[in-house]
């Protein structure tokens, strides 16, 4: 089968998997002589739609047996079998896709056409399903508790699956959505439509008047080219612009259109006329319409611009993370294990504030703390931060040595502490008209290290290696240290780690910029 044609019929397949025509992709699909793995899966997914599950799984015994490492195939194919109660089956398809993860924590299958990116903590979720449906609850529990161990956007899931779990109910299994299927690459298609090398032929200039005349006719006579004819020594000549159209009166006259340039030859001749070239023809035109052809000037540069793109990566090495010395932060309570994991201040829900309540009195002043939720709390304006800290924790419901409450300064977007070195330590010097905004997140302590500065994030960053701080764009970053010139000790979220200096900013760096830019 001609590669073009399974591009076009893989290409018309996923067109109908958009448009939700199932039968229609099938058509499509099952006409591709020689399928590939990923043709395969497509099919797979559109048998999966029309809930013919027999059938995915054949289809994805197929994509298996044609690539053998394929661990989304695997996943998929586990999801399916746990549908038909094909545990046993199942449960081997969970263990054969941890494997050919390749101890990564993710796989993005961009590159292959398939925007998908598959967690290790979902083949895990999926394990935990199968044994759940054995009635081996327990085990399923173990196999969610290590799922919420692992790194990656898994939201509040695996929180309510192991909730289901202590009620004793089947988890649902997680599946790649619906639609989500491999494509052909877009230069691939694009390399389909039809090309016209010769291009369409067009008239650039004509005797005739509005000659649109564009296939093949006898040659026309030639006619001279611009050119720039000899003067004599000391006779001005220059190119001009003609400023409108004008139209020979007169015999020794051109016709010549607006914004037309024109060699001058001579401006001494009488009447206001002056001797021009224009299209290899010598004439006549009035002095009143030519002005001088000028250039147009670009524009200067500024001199400042606030980053835009993502940066190129650091040219030194990725440095090893300092060493120091971390203390095991305390136990916890079982329904506080999976609470260390939040969403950073810059995901959390910020609510305004109504200028109708009142303070409940002079003494006191109003607290709203932003968390996952926002919680309202009436405590004395001098109350001391560990007092506050132990309030506002046990209003969230969370222990009192993993919270952490922050402020943000007028004008400025950072999270500042409001405790610690270059802290406030009084709820006065953050309170206006007797309310006070706070923002909360719950961490595993810095074990004393102390914080430099903070910083802010330009741009996602995704760990390239196992010391690598990830973080995503807005969030606030306390730096730890400075490993170098491109490299910083950074610590967001509960987790520290080193990340390129590039991928974030100061206040005071983006206020310079703004400055340098108003000049």
């Amino acid at each position: 089968m001609l590669y073009t044609e399974l591009i076009r019929l893989w290409d018309e397949g996923v067109r109908a998997v958009d448009n939700r025509d199932w039968q229609g992709a099938l058509a499509k699909l099952n006409q591709i002589s020689d399928p590939t793995s990923r043709t395969l899966f497509v099919t797979s997914s559109v048998h999966l739609a029309l809930e013919q599950f027999d059938m995915a799984i054949k289809t994805l015994d197929s994509v298996i047996a044609k690539d053998e490492r394929l661990a989304v195939g695997f996943f998929q194919r586990a999801a399916v079998h746990m549908m038909t109660n094909r545990l046993e089956e199942a449960l081997g398809d969970c263990i054969w896709a941890q494997k050919h993860m390749r101890e990564n924590t993710i796989i993005d299958y961009k590159q292959l056409g398939l925007r998908y990116k598959l967690y290790s903590w979902q083949v895990l979720y999926n394990a935990a399903a199968v044994h759940c449906r054995m009635g081996q609850w327990e085990k399923a529990g173990e196999i969610l508790l290590a799922a919420s161990q692992e790194r990656g956007g898994r939201g509040v899931q695996v929180d309510l699956a192991m909730d289901s779990i202590a009620r004793r109910e089947v988890i649902a299994p997680l599946f790649v959505p619906e639609g989500v299927v491999f494509r052909p690459r877009k230069q691939d298609v694009e390399e389909l439509r039809p090309r016209d090398f010769l291009g369409k032929p067009e008239v650039i200039i004509s005797d005739i008047p509005h000659d649109d005349f564009g296939g093949f006719e006898p040659l026309r006579p030639q006619k001279p080219g611009y050119y720039e004819p000899k003067v004599e020594e000391g006779q001005d000549s220059r190119y001009m612009c003609v400023k409108n159209a004008y139209m020979a009166k007169s015999p020794g006259e051109l016709t010549v259109p607006a914004g037309a340039h024109v060699f001058v030859f001579s401006q001494d001749d009488r009447n206001d006329l002056a001797t021009v070239i224009y299209d290899g023809q010598r004439g006549l035109l009035p002095n009143f319409l030519l002005e001088p052809v000028t250039k147009k000037t670009k524009g200067k540069k500024k001199k400042y611009s606030v980053p835009s793109g993502i940066p190129l990566p650091p040219s030194l090495k990725p440095p090893t993370r300092p060493e120091a010395a971390v203390s095991l932060p305390p136990e916890l309570p079982s329904s506080y294990t999976i609470d260390t994991c939040t969403s950073s201040p810059s995901q959390d829900i910020i609510t305004t504030q109504s200028p109708s309540r009142q303070t409940e009195g002079a003494d006191s002043v109003i607290v709203k703390a932003h968390y996952t939720y926002t919680v309202a709390l009436s405590v004395p304006i001098d109350i001391e931060y560990r007092e506050l800290q132990e309030r506002v924790a046990q209003k969230l419901g969370q222990p009192a040595a993993l919270i952490r409450l922050r402020h943000k300064q007028h004008g400025s977007s950072l999270l500042k502490p409001l405790e610690g070195e270059g802290g406030l330590r009084d709820l006065a010097e953050v309170a206006e008209s007797g309310r006070a905004t706070l923002w909360c997140q719950a961490e595993d302590p810095l074990a004393n290290r102390t914080i430099l500065y903070q910083m802010v994030a330009l741009y996602d960053y995704s760990a390239q290696g196992p010391e690598d701080l990830e973080f995503g764009e807005g969030d606030t970053i306390d730096i730890l240290s400075e490993v170098n010139e491109e490299w910083l000790e950074g610590h967001t979220a509960g987790n520290i780690g080193i990340f390129p200096r590039c991928f974030a900013y100061r206040d005071s760096e983006k206020a310079a910029v703004k400055e340098a830019t108003s000049l």
